[in-house]
């Protein structure tokens, strides 16, 4: 099984940037969509951002021209840039499989944390 550990979170103003990164401890095969979730306390874990095989990068409406997915098939990284960040931005930010937790990944990482004060 592959463990999936994200990074870059932090603290930023409304209308700043971030870059979120998600490694794996090993190889992500090519077939599967990978994607970006988010979650707050109270609501469910959402899908923001997705890539597929092809390299189709489905969004969110929230988050639709502000956020950018993309993959480092080769590093086994995925990335999600961040722009224009919002205070409803406020999240925890985990990566995985859509849908999550297909092999060979098997369990949610820790996540990184996004603070967008109001």
């Amino acid at each position: 099984q592959v463990q999936l550990r994200e990074s870059g979170g932090g603290l930023v103003p409304p209308g700043g940037s971030l870059r979120l990164s998600c490694s794996a401890s090993g190889i992500i095969p090519p077939a599967r969509v990978m994607g970006w979730w988010r979650q707050t306390p109270g609501k469910e874990r959402e899908l923001v951002a997705s890539v597929t095989p092809k390299g189709t990068t489905p969004y969110a409406d929230p988050v639709k021209g502000r956020f950018s997915i993309s993959r480092n098939s080769a590093e086994n990284i995925i990335y999600l840039q961040m722009n224009n960040l919002k205070s409803e931005d406020t999240a925890t930010y985990y990566c995985n499989t859509v849908p999550p937790n297909v092999w060979p990944i098997t369990t949610w990482g820790q996540g990184t944390q996004v603070i967008v004060p109001s």
